[in-house]
Order: C-alpha cells, then sequence, then structure tokens
C-alpha cells in the first residue's frame, strides 16, 4: 500500500471554557483526505519551534481559513485598523513559516485567511475592511443565514491567462464562494495574480511553478470540493505536489 503523502494544516487557537485549544476545520481535513493526504495538525507554537522543524515532518502545508484576522502590525498597518478577533499564536507561526516553505520548496496551499497569510508574509498587505471601498462586491457572507447559503456561490472568478490555474484547464470564468471581510491591498512582490473577482479584487494568487507549488485562493474551495470540478482539480494540483515532495524526500 502506498505512504500517504503528509500534509500540515496549521492549527487555530480557540478559547474553549477555561482553556485555550490547538484546532483545525474538519472540512479542510476531509479534503486532504479524500485526494490522498494524511492530514497533520500543526499545533500553533509560535516561535517556540521552528519552522524547519515543522517542515521536516510534512510533505506540504495547508493554511486554512479561520474567524481570525492577521493583527495589522504585520504589514504596517494602523493599530486601529484592525478588524474583528486576533489569533497573535497563528500569526507567529504562519508567516515565518510561509518564508522558509518557499526556501524549501515544500509545496503551499492557502485558503481564505491562509491566501492573506501568503501575502503578508512575502511582503504585501491588506485592506482592512472591504465593505468600506467604494465600487467593491459585498464580500461577507449573509449574515445569521445556514452554512449552505453561507458558502454558496457568490460571484464569478476571472482566472488570468498563462498561470498556474490556466495551466490546470480550468475555465476562464467560474463561480466561487465569497466569505470574507478582508483582501489583498498591496500585491506581495513574488506573487503572480491568478484570478480576480469582477470589482477587479485579487482572489488567487501564486508564485512562479520554477519555484515550486505555492497557491493562495480567497474563497473556500474545500467546502464540498468533490462535487466541485475547479476546487477538485486544484486539490489534486496540490496533492500530487505533495507526492513528488515525498518522493524526493
Amino acid at each position: 500500500m502506498a505512504v500517504m503523502p503528509v500534509i500540515g494544516v496549521v492549527a487555530c487557537i480557540r478559547q474553549v471554557g477555561l482553556h485555550p485549544y490547538h484546532i483545525a476545520g474538519d472540512k479542510y481535513l476531509q479534503a486532504i483526505l479524500a485526494v490522498g493526504g494524511l492530514p497533520l495538525i500543526l499545533p500553533a507554537l509560535g516561535h517556540a519551534v521552528s519552522s524547519e522543524s515543522l517542515l521536516a515532518q510534512v510533505d506540504g502545508l495547508l493554511l486554512t481559513g479561520s474567524p481570525s484576522n492577521i493583527e495589522p502590525h504585520h504589514y504596517s498597518g494602523p493599530a486601529d485598523s484592525a478588524q474583528g478577533c486576533s489569533d497573535p499564536a497563528r500569526d507567529h507561526t504562519t508567516l515565518p513559516l510561509i518564508r522558509a516553505a518557499c526556501a524549501a520548496g515544500v509545496p503551499l496551499l492557502g485558503i481564505c485567511r491562509g491566501f492573506q497569510e501568503i501575502n503578508v508574509a512575502l511582503g504585501g498587505s491588506l485592506h482592512p475592511a472591504l465593505y468600506r471601498l467604494p465600487g467593491l462586491l459585498e464580500h461577507r457572507e449573509p449574515a445569521e443565514a445556514d452554512a449552505a447559503l453561507q458558502y454558496a456561490a457568490r460571484h464569478a472568478l476571472q482566472v488570468q491567462p498563462g498561470g498556474l490555474l490556466a495551466s490546470l484547464g480550468l475555465p476562464v470564468e467560474f463561480p466561487v464562494n465569497s466569505l470574507h471581510g478582508q483582501g489583498i491591498d498591496r500585491l506581495a512582490p513574488a506573487l503572480r495574480i491568478e484570478g480576480r473577482a469582477p470589482d477587479g479584487l485579487i482572489e488567487a494568487v501564486a508564485l512562479d511553478p520554477t519555484q515550486g507549488f505555492l497557491l493562495g485562493v480567497q474563497w473556500h474551495l474545500e467546502w464540498q470540493m468533490q462535487s466541485n470540478p475547479q476546487s477538485l482539480a486544484i486539490f489534486q494540483a496540490f496533492a500530487e505536489a505533495c507526492r513528488m515532495r515525498q518522493k524526493q524526500r
């Protein structure tokens, strides 16, 4: 039986009762299993464990979405621009981990918060409150709606030609969900725009493929991934990159 590639999933810190817990959403773990990977939850221990030690345990990394936002001081944003809850332990884990993964060629897929973490880690910045900007769509999920409505398709993604998404044979435009209040402002220098929303907001980014597999998407492609051909194609490509990394190790 083939050994499954191990894909690290960085945890969030959540208070449950009187104690903090390291947690990861089941839908992300199930998506990894569905494409033949073995998910391994990595605790958000910040500087207590080196990025190199974490990367030595895995064949790839998945950075999940989260209710929390990156603290604005990480991208030189003003302190009063903070929106919603924060998770400093995750920030101090993921941001150096992304840079180390790029240096080591470890495959990386970032979703929603993970997409934003990639941009910030590599030198970009964020809009802390998209809904305050004129001319943009409403990118937040409907309030007090059930999961099916929250994760329903909200707008089209316009795939940019010549990039990673285009190389997967995806349509030039396909519908995606939208559950985020923040988004990319200044794009990190190393990243390429892979897709945009109809209002021009950047919603997918990647590194040059010669530098390894690194893809960030603003929408939640893990949601019902197996019934969505575009999401499945992206996860399969990520899993294949992890298998290649496993063979190299």
